[in-house]
């Protein structure tokens, strides 16, 4: 009988293993089993960092754009009262250029007739970024346009439109502090030298040695002015940029590695 019952169980074997190798199926209750692992769950796609490296440059200057806008810097240079500072000869808070305007405001009559100048239809342009050679520090190039109304009554000129343009440079770091937390902060915050660009647009072309006059005051006070209400809001903004992109992009300015794509 056990001789029996051990060729019974080595046909049985012999048939399920026919059965496979010809296609065919099994009895319920005899499928072979399963390979090692196969009934484990599949592996999970790893999650990309909540920045890639690629996109931390628009993150970035997207946030500084939306968080000036937010700031209602545009309607804080249309407030800027820019012919009270020009005729009181005060340039900035530091009063750096003051004595230089109190003379060229005495020496144009075209000044003291103005009857207003009013900053109108500022903008926020596009942001730059560029990353220094080393990969330590980030200048961020805030490039706005502006529009001067002056009215005079002086007979042949009338009201001038000017076209303003300028770009305010901020210099951004990252830095650690005693506990070792990473920030991103503000170096340097000024205008690009020669980035100030005044043009006529409309109005009865006054004499070129006015106009030149005119654009020479603007060019001494303007800049220092935009510079002074947009420098503190990006300071200001830095400090509240979300965590995960100041540590994403710290993390790389410390190590000096690159990521602002140069175009």
């Amino acid at each position: 009988m056990l001789l029996v019952g051990s060729l019974l169980v080595l046909c049985g074997l012999l048939a399920q293993s026919s059965a496979q190798l010809a296609g065919l199926p099994l009895p319920l209750g005899q499928g072979l089993p399963l390979p090692l692992g196969q009934d484990l769950p599949l592996a999970v796609t790893p999650v990309l960092p909540s920045n890639p490296t690629g996109h931390l440059a628009g993150s970035f200057t997207g946030a500084l754009s939306g968080g000036l806008l937010s700031e209602g810097i545009l309607g804080i240079l249309e407030n800027i009262p820019l012919l009270d500072i020009i005729k009181s000869g005060d340039g900035n808070s530091n009063g750096l250029v003051g004595g230089l305007l109190g003379k060229l405001t005495s020496s144009i009559p075209l000044l003291n007739s103005i009857l207003d100048i009013k900053i109108t239809d500022a903008q926020l342009l596009e942001l730059g970024l560029v990353q220094s050679p080393d990969g330590h520090r980030l200048y961020v190039t805030i490039p706005l346009g502006l529009r001067l109304k002056v009215n005079t009554p002086l007979v042949g000129i009338g009201i001038l439109e000017l076209a303003v343009k300028l770009n305010i440079t901020a210099e951004v770091l990252a830095v650690k502090d005693n506990q070792g937390r990473i920030h991103l902060v503000l170096g340097d915050c000024t205008h690009s030298p020669g980035s100030l660009q005044i043009t006529l647009l409309n109005g009865v072309t006054p004499l070129q040695s006015v106009l030149d006059s005119l654009t020479g005051i603007l060019t001494k006070v303007l800049p220092d002015l935009v510079q002074g209400k947009v420098c503190p809001l990006v300071n200001g903004i830095l400090s509240r940029l979300d965590v995960t992109l100041v540590h994403d992009i710290a993390e790389l300015l410390i190590h000096g590695l690159q990521f602002v794509i140069k175009i």
